[in-house]
């Protein structure tokens, strides 16, 4: 997985993200504009820095920093470090502003964000044997030999367990995403890490796993090829954190997909058209059923 997403020809090496999946990023400027709310008041709770930290974890191309530098207030923006963190080249367009590395940054004084950066953290997979036995699951989707690490299943037995599961039954064993949540963590010295991804908590641990994969638009086989996005669903409670729906998150921002009232057409058609686009791209990111059902992991520092 760790070769075909990060490899000299894995896919964020090659490809362009937007090109293959659509992120809440990608839905709508609501999103960055609510990022940009959520920025504003923990300016506020720090008392105005004279520099205001923005990290971007697996930023892409830095779509969602730029969104958020054009929502913030010039007052804001002025004070703002943007950082975006990717493992790919920083892109030719970037605007000279915002900052680029392959690893976020010390001393974060701000706001670390990792929109979908979880989800294509490589890990491991177990499968059930006939026999009852945990295994490794290969990329050519057998079955290794060899036992699996104590640590392995330590992390297994508090997060996923299996004991009463059928043969094939699999499990994701999530400690690179909990490492990786960690280390990201560790670098705000003053402020809010935050992680949106989608994924399931213990009471609902998917029987088979969630590995899928992404190309062009369309979920197709989860093939380690470099070709394509490989994803599975984060263990959202192994990583430490309180957890709130996105669609909830969003509303206390601002973002409602109410439709606006009929009367508004009558007395301002243009501003209902515009009122109702805007409707339409808020119900989009808070459908339960789509980009609404991921979480708000935040870790306060």
């Amino acid at each position: 997985m760790d070769a075909a997403l990060y490899g000299p020809e894995g896919f964020f090496r090659r490809q362009r993200p937007a090109d293959h999946f659509r992120t809440s990023v990608h839905a709508s400027p609501l999103f960055a504009g609510a990022i940009a709310t959520l920025l504003g008041r923990l300016d506020e709770a720090l008392e105005r820095p004279a520099g205001l930290d923005l990290v971007d974890v697996g930023a892409g191309r830095g779509e969602l920093l730029t969104g958020i530098l054009a929502a913030l207030p010039d007052d804001v923006r002025r004070r703002v470090r943007a950082t975006g963190v990717e493992r790919a080249p920083r892109p030719g367009d970037l605007p000279s502003p915002i900052g680029w590395t392959a690893s976020p940054p010390e001393g974060t004084n701000g706001l670390l964000i990792a929109t979908e950066w979880l989800d294509n953290v490589p890990l491991d997979i177990v499968e059930l044997d006939v026999n009852g036995r945990i295994r490794y699951l290969l990329s050519d989707l057998t079955l290794a030999d060899e036992p699996i690490a104590q640590s392995d299943r330590a992390w297994l037995d508090r997060w996923w367990p299996l004991d009463d599961a059928p043969p094939g039954a699999r499990a994701e064993i999530g400690t690179p995403r909990d490492e990786a949540w960690s280390a990201a963590v560790a670098t705000v010295e003053r402020g809010l890490a935050l992680a949106v991804d989608y994924g399931h908590f213990a009471a609902e641990r998917p029987l088979f796993g969630t590995l899928t994969a992404y190309r062009d638009g369309r979920q197709v086989e989860p093939v380690a090829d470099g070709e394509r996005d490989l994803t599975a669903h984060v263990a959202l409670d192994s990583l430490g954190a309180p957890a709130l729906p996105q669609r909830e998150a969003l509303r206390l921002l601002g973002v409602d997909g109410a439709r606006p009232p009929l009367a508004l057409a009558s007395t301002d058609p243009a501003g209902y058209v515009r009122a109702l686009a805007r409707a339409s791209a808020a119900a989009e990111l808070t459908d339960p059923g789509g980009l609404g059902g991921h979480h708000w992991v935040m870790h306060w520092v």
